[in-house]
């Protein structure tokens, strides 16, 4: 068995990364996501670059910062109302954007890693995300077909594996990751710690290895918080 774990993420992601390329990215706002992994991106410079993600981090954090470097050049996304500089860049015109609900995003990379190249969808029928999309009706109701999303990597964020890539996701830091995972050629995870192979209950993986080509060690990680709400001070 080819031998999976990396010395970091520059050494991960060697050979793999080109210009042009397409990337799905897991995570939720900034829970869940490969910091390390973006981190060695931009260390690589790699540009012109289609990601599918969730979001696109905030201003300077997660994919925050492949943006702020201009080495993207189109964003799949559902969300992204905390990050400024990705308003700036797509109503200035100098990023594409392909606006795609929440759930309808997750199936076309579980389709695609699953090998469905289509399926239809009530979710967005009526509305903008039907535009120029095939209208198919279904016992009398209209359903949109979405296409699967392949990648040519995956880069994504566990809790805890073993050796051979069986991945344990940590509560809701799960999201995104998991469809993610299939929908490249190569999938790249980096996670909090790596155990020996038979030391994690096969009933608790999340992710069996086998979608797991490559892996590192990500830790320690600083937890930021995306967006912070807290209760005023009562007077006294």
């Amino acid at each position: 068995m080819a031998r999976k774990l990396y010395p970091d993420a520059a050494a991960a992601l060697d050979g793999v990364l080109f210009d042009g390329m397409t990337i799905c990215a897991g995570g939720f706002g900034l829970c869940g996501i490969p910091e390390r992994l973006i981190d060695a991106i931009l260390e690589a410079g790699t540009k012109g670059l289609t990601i599918a993600s969730n979001n696109a981090g905030i201003d300077g954090e997660g994919l925050g910062k492949l943006l702020r470097t201009r080495q993207v050049k189109k964003m799949i996304s559902s969300y992204v109302g905390e990050n400024k500089e990705f308003e700036r860049q797509y109503l200035a015109g100098e990023l594409e954007v392909e606006f795609c609900p929440q759930g309808t995003l997750a199936e076309r990379c579980r389709a695609g890693g699953a090998g469905i190249p289509g399926f239809y969808t009530k979710t967005g029928v009526g509305t903008q995300v039907a535009d120029g999309k095939e209208v198919k009706n279904f016992d009398g109701e209209d359903y949109i077909l979405e296409r699967g999303i392949r990648a040519d990597l995956s880069i994504i964020k566990g809790w805890k594996a073993d050796e051979s890539g069986n991945l344990i996701f940590r509560k809701t830091a799960r999201n995104f990751n998991q469809p993610m995972a299939g929908a490249g050629k190569v999938c790249v995870a980096e996670v909090e710690e790596v155990v020996p192979v038979g030391a994690l209950d096969p009933d608790q993986i999340h992710l069996p290895g086998i979608y797991v080509n490559r892996l590192i060690v990500g830790s320690p990680y600083d937890k930021k918080i995306e967006f912070r709400t807290v209760r005023e001070r009562a007077a006294a």
